[in-house]
């Protein structure tokens, strides 16, 4: 029998199948739900595979948990969690699979908001439009972004600005270099 190990990490694929175990699903059952296969979900829980962002989404979803629950951990000092959040020890959202890499810049998801740090590599878009209950604001540090907004177009760049307010959006990055985008989001979707 397994015995909890206080100074190894827990992973996300161990993370996962205990979640689905204390929910009575079986491999199958929860690669159904998620219209993957059986395979991709054993390898997800043996963490040889990493699940992108909308994976991640569709699994917290089927497992009734908010997506941050499925984060990297934080590995910031005792002294500091909660307030400081160092350059190296962000917590990525996803494996980047989709040529989206989010990482959470807040120190945890106690606040009102949330603030993400996104980078959009060259060729990356939004495969399908979302709409979520949230007031978001996008600040673009480098690169342009195209984002459709409630059906409205734009492309953004360095030092611009914009904000979504529950509307369907989506977005691509059809140019040569990445986009770096800080996000603010309210309430934290993550």
């Amino acid at each position: 029998m397994h015995q909890f190990d206080p100074d190894k990490p827990h992973t996300l694929g161990a993370d996962l199948r205990a979640l689905r175990k204390s929910r009575g699903l079986t491999l199958s059952g929860l690669s159904e739900q998620l219209g993957r296969s059986v395979g991709w979900l054993s390898q997800v829980e043996r963490d040889m595979s990493e699940p992108s962002v909308s994976d991640l989404r569709q699994i917290a979803q089927a497992l009734g948990v908010p997506m941050s629950l499925l984060f990297g951990h934080d590995s910031a000092p005792a002294e500091e969690q909660g307030y400081v959040v160092r350059a190296g020890a962000r917590r990525r959202i996803g494996s980047g699979e989709e040529g989206l890499i989010e990482e959470l810049l807040s120190p945890d998801l106690t606040d009102d908001f949330e603030v993400i740090h996104s980078t959009f590599r060259p060729g990356a878009r939004l495969a399908t439009p979302q709409q979520r209950p949230t007031q978001e604001l996008g600040y673009v540090l480098s690169g342009q972004l195209d984002l459709t907004i409630g059906g409205r177009g734009f492309t953004v760049g360095q030092g611009d600005s914009f904000r979504i307010r529950g509307e369907v959006h989506a977005w691509s990055n059809p140019y040569d270099v990445p986009a770096v985008v800080i996000w603010v989001i309210a309430p934290p979707v993550y």
